[in-house]
């Protein structure tokens, strides 16, 4: 697992974007449950919560991308939402996180991910507005629909940094897990052979927020998360930078050495 600092080399497929209003909303799950919707070879990470429950852990991960583009095409850059639900995992001692899906807010960017490399994206439309102040996010409303389910926060600033949340002995474990899965898999739409990917980001600055609502029905229809359940933590942050190393290979086609992984 290299530092996430260490910035390393992009390529011609590698995307690039600024992720602005970045909200990642998690939930605590029954190990069993996310145990049966997980390929062969992966188990969910599980961790005990501070009431003494053993629990695992998903999230949906929200964004308005503002300059979304790729390496051999820099000028030509996209600004749209995008959900990417994910689950926290292990491969063996590896840590990782199995992504589930992803929502894009504009075909035109699915065209690649979703039809050439078969990837299970597809498309969410609706509307997102966010308000940040001084002393960080005010609010932000967020309320998609498309083929992944119904994508729905309205949340409001605490001021409060992340620190430790339950479940993890420490802040820095809390960001090791939630914050740089360092390695990432999914499954092709069509013939569910599993690929990787990986991503490089600056280290995050989180912040909590207050979930007046949240609510994802991909994840219900999974039958990790009842509807109308509370979320274990939101955290935001104002604005983050991604890179994602593209294309995903297979598995017996490791993530370059030099390359950061994660999602």
């Amino acid at each position: 697992m290299r530092d996430a600092i260490d910035r390393p080399r992009r390529g011609l497929f590698d995307v690039s974007s600024h992720l602005a209003s970045f909200v990642t909303t998690t939930y605590d799950v029954d190990p069993s449950a996310l145990s049966a919707a997980l390929p062969e070879g992966f188990e969910p990470d599980v961790f005990t919560l501070d009431d003494g429950r053993a629990r695992a852990f998903v999230s949906a991960v929200s964004f308005l991308n503002t300059d979304f583009h790729v390496g051999f095409a820099p000028f030509v850059k996209l600004q749209t939402t995008q959900t990417n639900y994910r689950a926290y995992v292990r491969r063996g001692a590896e840590r990782a996180a199995w992504f589930f899906g992803t929502s894009l807010g504009t075909r035109l960017g699915l065209i690649v991910p979703r039809l050439i490399w078969r990837l299970p994206w597809a498309y969410a439309g609706g509307t997102r507005e966010a308000s940040w102040g001084e002393n960080g996010l005010e609010s932000l409303r967020w309320d998609l629909r498309g083929e992944l389910g119904e994508e729905r926060l309205v949340l409001e600033g605490t001021g409060q940094p992340m620190g430790r949340l339950d479940g993890f002995p420490d802040e820095a474990m809390t960001h090791a897990v939630l914050t740089n899965p360092m390695v990432g898999y999914l499954r092709r739409r069509t013939s569910g052979r599993v690929v990787t990917y990986s991503v490089w980001h600056a280290p995050l600055a989180l912040e909590r927020a207050h979930a007046e609502e949240a609510r994802f029905g991909f994840f219900e229809r999974l039958g990790l998360v009842a509807p109308g359940a509370r979320p274990h933590s939101v955290l935001v942050q104002r604005l983050t930078h991604y890179l994602v190393f593209l294309p995903p290979r297979a598995l017996d086609r490791a993530p370059r050495a030099d390359r950061a992984a994660g999602g």
